[in-house]
């Protein structure tokens, strides 16, 4: 089966949904199909891959990368056109991101500030670029005609059917997952101990727990929460290591102030999370918006028990209080203190990554099940509209 797979750009650097598309598509081809990428921008891998557009130094627009793809399609045959943007002369749309507009509101909410919240609202609905792409979207959503919607999590279901009013029957849940198989390098794993170790100057008779966080943007993912969380813990024994490229300055304040500087530790981008989680105890994302984490997912796939909100679609793949914890907000500050404190406990540690052993968790999220769910639409799309 030929399947034409519509990404924005062709660099795994750049980011989670990125990412997950590369995995997704060496999935995919594994599993025997001919995968063949269609970008915007970015550099083409090999012959099975098409940069359409010329590189500008700025975001392709809703209206151009149209215009290319479908110049593309008229000459290229597949069987099933699947993009992670909104096009409606796709197959499938699958938004990685979730929707536009739930996108815009948690956001404007990350701030913390009315007024701001209110002036980001404003100015992500009216800037003309999102806008091409909100109205694409809400287009293609509405009424029973059009793709069918694979959405990564309930979360992202909901968003669909709040937002847009989208039919049930238009909308195919597939919950996002990772590569489960990830080379942990034991010599890498005991190299990031030290290192940790050295620059917070922690004895080698001192065992604290190790609270992960992994994400870019730090304040859309609830670092400002999470440090707060931390100073209110009352369980001393525990450090909050952050990696990601965001920019650590904004709270660097807080962190003297709280006297946290012994504490935290800012390890900066990571190509090799999975050393990161191999060497860490637990995973914590309190984040405002997220449609399904990979980070979570990879947390989950390493037996790390998580702590995240019920804003992340990750949710979905873990039960709370027997694999992690999920609290309600990120401004939920006591509740994150509470979960922070319920996870130093070692007893409590270990129950969660047996469970999330026994209960199969490594399987469910993996980017092979999400391959499986995948050929198994393709193949009733494909049947549904019969010879060319």
């Amino acid at each position: 089966m030929k399947i034409a797979l519509i990404i924005e750009r062709m660099d795994v650097q750049l980011g989670g949904a990125e990412r997950s598309i590369s995995e997704l598509s060496q999935a995919l081809t594994q599993q025997g199909l001919d995968i063949t990428l269609l970008a915007a921008k970015g550099q083409a891998q090999d012959t099975h891959s098409y940069v359409l557009c010329e590189d500008t130094g700025k975001r392709t627009d809703h209206a151009t990368f149209s215009r290319a793809l479908q110049m593309h399609l008229r000459s290229h045959s597949y069987d099933v056109v699947h993009s992670v943007l909104p096009f409606d002369f796709a197959d499938i749309y699958q938004p990685r991101g979730g929707s536009y507009t739930e996108t815009i509101v948690q956001n404007a909410a990350s701030y913390q500030n009315p007024i701001t919240e209110k002036f980001k609202r404003l100015t992500a609905f009216t800037n003309r670029r999102r806008q091409q792409w909100l109205a694409a979207e809400h287009s293609l959503s509405s009424g029973r005609k059009g793709p069918v919607i694979a959405a990564l999590s309930q979360y992202v279901v909901r968003q669909f059917k709040q937002h847009y009013d989208t039919p049930d029957e238009r909308i195919a849940l597939i919950a996002n997952g990772v590569n489960t198989h990830r080379p942990v390098d034991a010599e890498a794993v005991r190299q990031f101990d030290q290192t940790v170790r050295e620059q917070l100057q922690i004895p080698r008779e001192q065992q604290p727990v190790f609270f992960l966080f992994g994400a870019h943007n730090f304040r859309l993912k609830g670092l400002g929460p999470l440090l707060k969380a931390f100073t209110q813990s009352a369980q001393p024994n525990k450090i909050l290591l952050i990696a990601g490229q965001g920019n650590a300055q904004p709270y660097q304040r807080l962190i003297q102030k709280h006297c946290l500087d012994k504490q935290v530790l800012f390890l900066g981008a990571t190509s090799q999370i999975q050393h990161a989680l191999a060497a860490c105890h637990v995973a914590v994302l309190p984040t405002f918006y997220d449609p399904a984490s990979r980070f979570i997912l990879e947390a989950l796939a390493a037996q790390k028990p998580v702590i995240t909100t019920r804003f992340n679609g990750a949710c979905d793949l873990f039960t709370s209080n027997r694999h992690g914890l999920i609290i309600d907000s990120p401004l939920n500050i006591d509740a994150l203190a509470q979960a922070i404190n319920a996870l130093t406990d070692s007893q409590t540690r270990l129950a969660m990554a047996h469970a999330i052993g026994q209960d199969g968790l490594i399987e469910k999220v993996s980017i092979q099940r999400v391959a499986q769910e995948l050929i198994a639409l393709y193949t009733a799309i494909f049947k549904k509209k019969g010879p060319l």
